[in-house]
């Protein structure tokens, strides 16, 4: 899926790296982002689910494409091995017990949200944490009000000063 983002003298655009797309974790992203000439305009929407289901560690992406992270998706997802499925389960519906992995609401599933703040601090991410939430065992009300609730409490500003330079006052 590709999000169009304004910008003065044109658009960017924000690639969600998954499996369906010419880019699926950090190798191949870097592969496309060389395909285009490293263009300013060719970013990532960051879906931290995607790259979890497939044992990508989420904050090790963003801390390696820190100038491409354009937009910002929370959402979680469980993965559910039982030994005898795949991650690659993905043509099973969602909420089927037979799948590898489904989407949770946040903080229900697998992905470490606080990594990924840290990592998005770090790199100085300015932009919008947008909920996308899929979920078929919660209802979606409940849901929106769980995650509103949880990027709330999980978006966290950096600490303006280096711990040891505290102790220098």
């Amino acid at each position: 899926m590709l999000k169009a983002r304004r910008r003065q003298g044109g658009a960017k655009f924000a690639l969600e790296v998954h499996p369906t797309e010419i880019a699926f974790d950090v190798i191949t992203t870097k592969r496309a982002m060389e395909a285009v000439g490293r263009r300013e305009a060719f970013g990532i929407n960051f879906d931290p689910s995607h790259l979890q289901w497939q044992m990508v560690n989420p904050a090790q992406f963003i801390l390696e494409l820190p100038d491409r992270i354009y937009h910002v998706h929370m959402k979680n997802v469980a993965i559910q091995l039982t030994g005898r499925n795949s991650i690659l389960g993905s043509h099973l519906n969602f909420g089927s017990a037979e799948r590898g992995w489904d989407f949770r609401s946040l903080g229900h599933g697998d992905v470490n949200f606080e990594e990924i703040i840290r990592a998005l601090n770090h790199i100085n991410y300015q932009g919008p944490l947008s909920v996308e939430w899929e979920d078929c065992g919660t209802e979606c009300e409940h849901g929106a009000k769980e995650a509103l609730e949880f990027v709330k409490k999980i978006n966290f500003e950096p600490s303006q000063i280096a711990s040891d330079s505290a102790f220098d006052k």
